[in-house]
Parts: structure tokens; sequence; C-alpha cells
């Protein structure tokens, strides 16, 4: 478990690092600007005249804070390295005299996959570079826990987004908000397809032989509650099937919970739609 905990780190920061360096190196040379939080950092900074790296420091900060008390100490803690490793690599990357010469959409092409590829690492590994995922979540797991029922982040995610590139259109220009419109779309393209939609519901299936603690964990560390069917093994005999739904920045505390209970098997799906 400590060893699968240092590579997931390490995972996170080699995806911020790519994910800078996509940004300094080759999305902002051809006019292009990253989405989520780090687009509006880079908005400030284009307006200003500001350091970027701090403009990026800055506008996270209160994201962190929130994701402390409202997401869990061990996701800001992944979240922190990741954030940490983005702000450094944007300001080594800014220094160096790196040219792509090439057109500007197929270096924004590029770069969009670059960026994808990384975020998609750090995703995996359950950390965070984006202020606007976790504002996704706090806003969703507020909505869940008064509604009782399940939401996609997605809702929130294109709402941010569509007014970070309102903003680029605005206040840059409309090349610049164009270009970065196809980032996302090629960096959003690249990580649902290797997070299978990381932005979707996900139904978590777990047989056990236990179902008292498990359902008593996830209830205190997730607040999420249980349906429970009882089941019968062909080898096993007698046990309990317990379905649950989280997002996917859930999805590794809801794996710690599953470990903790010895001889259970679980499977996690993607769920496109809720009927109610």
């Amino acid at each position: 478990m400590r060893l699968k905990r240092v590579f997931s780190y390490i995972s996170i920061i080699i995806g911020a690092l790519m994910a800078s360096f996509s940004v300094a190196c080759i999305l902002l040379p051809n006019d292009a600007i990253d989405y989520g939080t780090a687009g509006i950092a880079i908005i400030i900074s284009m307006l200003t005249g500001a350091n970027l790296s701090l403009c990026v420091f800055l506008i996270f900060i209160p994201f962190i804070i929130a994701a402390f008390f409202f997401v869990g100490k061990d996701f800001v803690a992944r979240t922190f390295a990741g954030v940490t490793a983005y702000i450094l690599g944007i300001a080594y990357f800014e220094k160096i005299p790196f040219v792509l010469n090439t057109e500007h959409f197929l270096a924004v092409v590029f770069g969009g996959a670059i960026l994808g590829l990384g975020l998609t690492m750090v995703i995996r590994a359950g950390g965070c570079i984006d202020g606007s995922e976790i504002l996704a979540n706090i806003i969703i797991s507020k909505i869940s826990d008064k509604t009782g029922r399940n939401y996609s982040l997605t809702p929130v995610l294109i709402g941010f987004n569509a007014l970070v590139y309102i903003a680029i259109f605005i206040l840059i220009n409309r090349d610049a908000a164009l270009l970065s419109l196809l980032v996302y779309f090629i960096a959003t393209a690249i990580i649902d397809h290797f997070t299978d939609r990381f932005e979707a519901i996900k139904q978590v299936t777990i047989i056990t032989s236990h179902p008292k603690e498990l359902v008593r964990d996830i209830k205190k560390e997730l607040n999420k509650t249980c349906t429970i069917i009882s089941s019968k093994g062909a080898i096993s005999g007698d046990n309990t099937t317990l379905i649950c739904y989280v997002n996917y920045f859930e999805l590794e505390k809801m794996r710690e919970i599953i470990s903790k209970n010895k001889g259970s098997f679980s499977t996690v799906s993607t769920i496109d739609e809720i009927l109610r």
C-alpha cells in the first residue's frame, strides 16, 4: 500500500510537469490558453503583466482550502503535490527558449494532447491540478447530500469553462478563444478515454460476506449509502452485494475502504444516466 502511494505521487508530479510544459512551451507561445482555474490565472497574467506562476498559486489557494474542509485530507495532499509541481514547472519552463516550428493549429493540437495526457496521469492517481474540478466536486456533493440523489460533474465543469472561454473571447481576442476551445476538446477527449469519463457517475458493486463493516465505513468516510442485495455464489455460498454510487474523486477513498475489508470482490462501471 505504501509503495502504491509513492507511485501515485510520482505519477501526479510527472503529469503536472507535462501539463506545465504544454502550457508554458506550446500553448501560450501559440496564442492558446489552458482551461479551468489555470485559464483564469493566464487571463489575469496577460491583462496585468503579473508573473504567471504566482497568479496560478493565488487563484488556486481558495480551492485548496475548500478541498481541505469538504473533500478530504488525502485528496488535498495529492492535489497540493500536483499544484506545487505544476507551478514550479510553469516557473521553470517559461524561461526555456523552446520553439515548435509548425503551424498554430498543429502546435495547439500537439499541446492539447500533452496537456490531456498529463492531466490523465494526475486524475488517475487520485489528484487534481484544476480548481474547477474541486468546485464541481463540492457543489455536486452538497446537492447530493441534500437531495439524496447522485449527479454528474459535467454540468458544473462545462458551465465553469464556458465562462472562462467567454472571458477569453471578450478580454483577449477571438482567435485565442477558438484555439483554447480546441485545447479543451482535445485534452478532455484524451482524459475521458483513459479515465472512462471521469466526470460521470461511477457505480461500485461490492460482493462481500461482511457487509456491516463496509456499509459503516462508506457512510462514515464518504457519507454515502448503499443498496444491499442478498446474493449467493456458486462456490462461496451466501453473501451480500452492495451497490454504491460515487464520483471519480471519491473512488480512491472507496478503494481504501474496500482494501481494509478483506474478502470482498468489487467492480466499477460508468453510469450514463440514472432514471428517477
